[in-house]
Order: structure tokens, then sequence, then C-alpha cells
């Protein structure tokens, strides 16, 4: 099964067990790939909820760790190419590293940030 790309949005919403959960799980196949940059913002999602919802903070850091147990190959963007890959697709630089590796690895890009999707289905339809 090929590798995916996994964003925070769509890591999150399985390790803090959202309502989005199951059809992620059932669109991810093969190796989780992500930018490193994804520890941050799996960090920062645990971070708020727990100032959300104080009562709920040790169940939230104990999901919040299950992140460590996860086979997530780490990667590094082309850190040249990645401002003019923001640029063009109207993207934050963090949103368009998940958008690089996506296209560089020839693998699907699972996300629930609607704006990373469209660009990632424009830009894959350009590189054919």
């Amino acid at each position: 099964m090929p590798a995916t790309v996994v964003d925070a949005s769509a890591l999150a919403a399985v390790l803090f067990d959202e309502p989005e959960a199951a059809p992620i799980l059932a669109s991810v196949g093969g190796d989780l790939i992500a930018p490193g940059l994804i520890r941050y913002e799996l960090a920062s999602v645990c971070a708020t909820k727990c100032l959300r919802y104080p009562a709920h903070a040790v169940e939230i850091e104990t999901r919040y760790r299950l992140a460590a147990e996860l086979a997530l190959i780490l990667r590094e963007p082309d850190w040249e190419r990645l401002p003019g890959l923001a640029r063009r697709w109207s993207l934050s630089a963090c949103d368009a590293a998940y958008l690089q590796l996506a296209l560089v690895e020839g693998a699907p890009l699972v996300t629930l940030d609607v704006r990373l999707a469209h660009a990632y289905d424009a830009a894959a339809r350009a590189k054919r």
C-alpha cells in the first residue's frame, strides 16, 4: 500500500477521537509521512484543548502522548522551494510543507483543511 501524507488536522482528529476520525482512518494507508513541524502543531492542539477543557486535561495529554507511538516518518521540506509553493497555492508555509511532501512522494494528502485539500487537488492535476 502506498504511503500517505497526513497533516496535523487529520492526525489530531484521530488522536483526540473527534467525529472526523473514522473517515480519516478509512482513507489512510501505508506509511504515514509528515514534515517535522507536525509535532509542534499537535502540541499546540493539545495545549489549546487543555485550556478549553481543563477538566479533561489529563485525558487530552494522554491522547497527545499516543502520537509518539505512531510509526510516523518525518521529512524535511525543500526549504528553498517552499516559499514559492506557498505563494503559488496561497498557503501558509506550514501547509505548503504538507503539500510539497505529498507532491514529491506522489502520495495522497489526508487533511481536514479545505484550502489545503483544494490546493493539493489542483497541484496534483497540474503535475500530471
